[in-house]
């Protein structure tokens, strides 16, 4: 763990976020007003560093997330990226399929350099009903023991999820919770009710089809 030198006494990770160009990764992770405001570029890198503060029952918690500032988009990152990264969130776009087959090499690349940390496959844009992955077709995260959300950056949808469930992960605890509601820019867009019963319906019925072989390429 990486501890944030001007303010040692908030236990401070690093969150590498990654996926195709496009998928909505800057977009996300501007949602946060605080972390918009307080980013840093690194010119060295390439990338911008965005300081994602949380309140928690168990103290305060500083996320710095790496965006790659369309880095991907020139070729692989560096492994620098993803050194000492404490977890991940690896992006596709529910409107690409191209987006979610390359997830499995965004896979490897973080494993290869990071190994044991905890990373959450999240499906962006399912505020756009037109949408070419399916539920029942991500397969990934159950393949390889990650946690699978699908978000709107757009609508705020689920904004929360994956840095809650990061923070337990880091924290150590499944009884964290955020004890203060995020500060986030106005929804551009918004997702009916029942859309969204719609679509959490389709994902627990995915949860229970049999995984499909590991050289069929259904899931892609």
């Amino acid at each position: 763990m990486a501890q944030n030198q001007t303010q040692p006494n908030i236990p401070t990770f690093k969150v590498v976020l990654v996926g195709d160009g496009g998928v909505g990764k800057t977009t996300f992770v501007k949602r946060h007003i605080t972390g918009e405001f307080e980013k840093r570029y690194m010119a060295t890198m390439g990338v911008e560093v965005h300081p994602l503060r949380f309140s928690t029952n168990f103290g305060e918690i500083l996320m710095n997330v790496w965006d790659t500032a369309g880095q991907e988009k020139l070729g692989g990152l560096r492994d620098g990226y993803y050194i000492q990264g404490d977890a991940a969130i690896i992006m596709f776009d529910v409107t690409s399929r191209m987006t979610y087959k390359n997830v499995p090499q965004w896979h490897r690349d973080l494993v290869r350099v990071c190994e044991n940390i905890p990373i959450v496959l999240c499906g962006n844009k399912v505020d756009i009903k037109d949408r070419k992955v399916k539920a029942k077709t991500i397969t990934f995260h159950r393949k390889k023991s990650l946690q699978y959300y699908e978000l709107s950056a757009k609508s705020n949808y689920n904004f929360e999820k994956p840095f809650l469930w990061i923070a337990r992960k880091l924290i150590g605890n499944p009884g964290v919770e955020f004890t203060r509601a995020l500060a986030l820019q106005p929804p551009e867009v918004i997702i009916p009710d029942d859309q969204i019963a719609q679509m959490n319906k389709e994902i627990e019925e995915a949860s229970h089809i049999p995984l499909p072989d590991e050289d069929d390429n259904t899931d892609l």
